[in-house]
């Protein structure tokens, strides 16, 4: 196992968009500069290892296209939600190619965003980022759990000789000591998988789809139990119903409410500090929003959560 020893990566220069044409699409009176939003979106196209269907690579500008159709105003608290924090997006970088650099690029940004005092919202690109976006945490020394949201384990020790694929993104975070995992909605996992899993059952839950009905909200946020928290959001988690857009769908996924319930329950446990987050596998299928728009609007939700916000008493 790795300790908490990972080597910071050179600095990145860092841009931002316009906020008309970032996340949430803020004009006028409503934009944030980034020294002042306490969010910062990290859009983060990498795709190298898919291994069905592509297009990941298009994934966080249909996010950030599709979010300037996001009401502002949220039913669930009760007012325009960002309002209390603000949000700011980088620019996209160039990519590179090799997936062990391209970890250490998304390192950098994350970094540089928690230097800053932000919180990091990434947007992918193929779920392999996940390992370098939690590295800035494990080199401050955090204990870190990952809820984690997907169909599938990740915990392949690699994928068609890809030790960093998307596949074994899971496997990759949990190489560091600190880490522990609790995963929900798990439908598939392959039996090289299952040595690794019990071996590690101390560090990892996973909440199968198969037993959706035999576990609740309350259970999740049992097992999370508070202190730092790090949401991977794989999109494939949702039912194929749901999320048909994405590269390697499962049938018996979660559905919107589903996931509001678990983050609903883990927002409210004492002493939870989101401490960052991802949303990945997208692959946006031209001339059908649906998926872009509930990407979107599962990120600003996730975000409001993750800032602290709560439902106030129903209306």
């Amino acid at each position: 196992m790795k300790s908490s020893s990972a080597a910071r990566v050179e600095k990145p220069p860092l841009a931002f968009m316009a906020p008309e044409e970032g996340f949430l699409g803020l004009t006028g009176k409503d934009a944030f500069m980034p020294e002042k939003a306490k969010a910062w979106v990290i859009p983060f196209g990498l795709e190298a290892s898919v291994s069905y269907g592509s297009g990941t690579v298009a994934g966080p500008q249909a996010i950030i296209d599709a979010s300037r159709q996001v009401e502002l105003f949220d039913e669930l608290f009760w007012k325009e939600a960002f309002r209390d924090y603000g949000v700011a997006t980088m620019e996209a970088i160039k990519i590179a190619k090799k997936i062990p650099k391209a970890l250490e690029q998304i390192d950098a940004l994350v970094e540089e965003t928690l230097l800053a005092g932000k919180f990091p919202l990434v947007l992918g690109g193929e779920h392999s980022i996940t390992p370098g976006a939690i590295r800035p945490f494990i080199r401050r020394g955090q204990k870190i759990t990952l809820l984690h949201f997907d169909a599938h384990a990740d915990l392949r020790d690699g994928y068609d000789g890809e030790k960093h694929s998307h596949a074994a993104a899971l496997r990759r975070c949990l190489d560091y000591d600190q880490v522990r995992l609790v995963s929900v909605g798990i439908r598939n996992i392959s039996a090289g998988e299952i040595p690794f899993l019990e071996a590690n059952r101390k560090r990892i839950e996973i909440f199968w789809g198969k037993d959706r009905g035999r576990w609740t909200a309350a259970d999740v946020a049992k097992a999370v139990g508070g202190g730092a928290v790090y949401i991977t959001f794989d999109l494939d988690g949702f039912d194929g119903s749901v999320m048909p857009a994405t590269g390697t769908p499962e049938p018996g996924g979660l559905f919107w409410s589903d996931v509001m319930d678990i983050f609903d329950s883990v927002s409210a446990l004492p002493g939870m500090n989101f401490v960052g987050a991802d949303v990945v596998e997208l692959a946006p299928v031209p001339g059908f929003h649906a998926c872009d728009f509930l990407a979107a609007r599962l990120a600003y939700r996730m975000l409001s959560y993750a800032m602290g916000l709560r439902p106030p008493a129903a209306k």
